[in-house]
């Protein structure tokens, strides 16, 4: 009687930049962006989403944990100060408290609620409270980012933040990804470099080695 010999699986081909192993594309595909995460829609392209991530970027900029930034977010909108104007009408004793206070930021409260309002009066003044018309006005990228950091107490780090989930929406938005992410990816041989940085997939598969890099760090 004839033996049935044993089927081989062919193995699955990898796509540009796959992983061979740990983690792969697929999975960091499904990651939500960090503005997803607080329900801000940057696809819509509108001032109004584009502000509330910068504001946002401000406060995961802190040296602080992101669960209170987030928190602290959503106390901005609690109290419907999601505009420069709001802000600036709330003024500086309300966004220390309650604003602060409920977002548990407590350590930075003042000096984060100053930057926060110096920022809003430069915005207004220089931009009339839009940053599509800055970044229009940006010659290039860096231009784009050096304006951004003349803001009062906008480093790199919140700068970074705020442009790479633009990537794909503002055509000069084109951060380099940060060290961690490039090391994260030579870690799971993910080849980065394959990949459009413009597009949306890349923006989440970024949002996820930064979340998988406080994973590994537990």
């Amino acid at each position: 009687m004839e033996k049935k010999g044993k089927t081989t699986r062919r193995p699955k081909r990898r796509r540009a930049g796959e992983a061979s192993a740990g983690v792969t594309m697929e999975e960091l595909e499904k990651s939500l962006t960090y503005a997803e995460e607080l329900g801000i829609d940057l696809g819509r392209g509108g001032d109004g989403e584009a502000f509330e991530w910068f504001l946002a970027a401000v406060l995961f900029g802190a040296r602080i944990s992101e669960s209170i930034a987030r928190r602290t977010y959503h106390a901005f909108e609690k109290y419907d100060c999601l505009t420069p104007g709001r802000i600036l009408d709330a003024g500086w004793d309300f966004l220390v408290n309650p604003i602060m206070r409920e977002g548990g930021y407590v350590r930075y409260d003042e000096k984060t609620s100053r930057k926060i309002l110096r920022i809003c009066e430069r915005l207004i003044a220089d931009y009339g409270g839009s940053l599509i018309r800055l970044h229009e006005e940006s010659a290039d990228s860096r231009d784009l980012e050096k304006r951004l950091l003349g803001f009062y107490g906008v480093g790199p780090v919140t700068v970074n933040i705020f442009l790479r989930e633009l990537r794909p929406y503002w055509q000069k938005a084109d951060p380099e990804p940060l060290p961690v992410v490039k090391e994260l990816g030579r870690r799971f041989h993910l080849d980065l470099d394959a990949l459009d940085r413009k597009d949306r997939s890349f923006v989440k598969i970024e949002a996820g080695l930064i979340r998988l890099r406080k994973t590994l760090k537990a």
